[in-house]
């Protein structure tokens, strides 16, 4: 699954191919030891994260959000995608 941004201990990727479980656009999440499935509108698909974590995730979505939905249809289109910067 490879690797669309990390910042402040979070990793965030996509699957390629990936719209058959959820049916909408979403990222991979990953901190420590949990594990999300966002949207990318931000809501919250499968498992958890700490809440902290949650809002920068949300956050990051939103100031990035034209960037991202590029990546989802390259990446369901199985197309190579554009890594998106990281919150700072």
């Amino acid at each position: 699954m490879p690797e669309l941004s990390r910042f402040y201990g979070i990793i965030i990727k996509l699957m390629y191919n990936d719209e058959k479980q959820h049916h909408k656009p979403h990222v991979h999440v990953y901190y420590g030891d949990y594990e999300a499935s966002i949207g990318i509108d931000g809501e919250l698909l499968a498992g958890a994260l700490p809440s902290k974590q949650y809002k920068l995730v949300v956050a990051w979505l939103v100031l990035h959000e034209d960037e991202i939905y590029a990546a989802w249809n390259n990446a369901v289109a199985s197309k190579p995608f554009d890594r998106v910067a990281p919150l700072s």
